[in-house]
């Protein structure tokens, strides 16, 4: 099987790509800046959507919550990333909670102003259209893939789709620290926190990653491609 990362984690892009220089201008003007403790909620689960979230600095979870409150974690945005916009199109509420996963910065552009924006520009309504496709294309791909792989399979591709994540734009030749806690790391997996420990205490005497603190870097990430090639 031939491994692509952006089968199961979007290629980060701007809003502002897809807004000509007077409506980026404009939404500049009258975007608002708001900020976020770890563990705090940007919305939850069945609520509306009242704009669009732009990520300036940290990283936000995306999850839905299950009957014994345990947390399953379909996607972790990051800086530049924007998101809340499905709930408006579709008009339903919210399929998901965000949290933030750290000390949070987020550019709100309210649910008007948004709508505005869309009803004068077919660039951004045609970009927003693809991206609903993508992103729809990605949750599937992610939990069919987890439906199949056993837990070791799926670490090894969570730790692959981390490693995207974590990576900074201006330090690809440096190792990636993946700075996520035992407990989100084990719902973005969708296995048990200590069956999560286990496995990556063996990857780690394996010499397939190593860690500093709870953070993870990883030292053979050809070994965990054939990981999932090989299943």
């Amino acid at each position: 099987m031939e491994y692509n990362i952006e089968n199961y984690h979007l290629k980060s892009s701007s809003l502002f790509d897809f807004l000509s220089s007077e409506e980026t201008k404009l939404v500049k003007g009258k975007m608002v800046r708001k900020e976020y403790d770890r563990g705090e909620y940007l919305f939850k689960e069945q609520s509306f959507s009242r704009g669009i979230y732009i990520i300036r600095k940290g990283k936000v979870k995306i999850f839905q919550t299950n009957n014994e409150g345990k947390q399953s974690i379909v996607y972790i945005y990051k800086k530049g990333e924007y998101f809340g916009y499905r709930p408006i199109l579709a008009k339903e509420p919210h399929p998901v909670s965000a949290v933030a996963m750290d000390n949070v910065v987020i550019s709100f552009i309210s649910k008007d102003l948004f709508l505005n924006l869309l009803e004068g520009s077919s660039t951004l309504a045609n970009e927003l259209l693809y991206t609903l496709s993508k992103e729809f294309s990605v949750w599937v791909n992610k939990m069919t893939i987890f439906s199949q792989y056993g837990v070791k399979e799926r670490v090894a591709l969570s730790l692959l789709i981390l490693n995207q994540v974590y990576q900074q734009n201006d330090e690809k030749n440096k190792p990636v620290l993946i700075a996520i806690n035992r407990e989100d790391f084990a719902g973005f997996v969708g296995t048990a926190k200590e069956t999560l420990v286990r496995m990556l205490r063996i990857f780690k005497d394996e010499k397939i990653i190593t860690t500093r603190g709870t953070k993870i870097i990883i030292l053979k990430p050809k070994v965990l491609l054939n990981m999932i090639a090989t299943f």
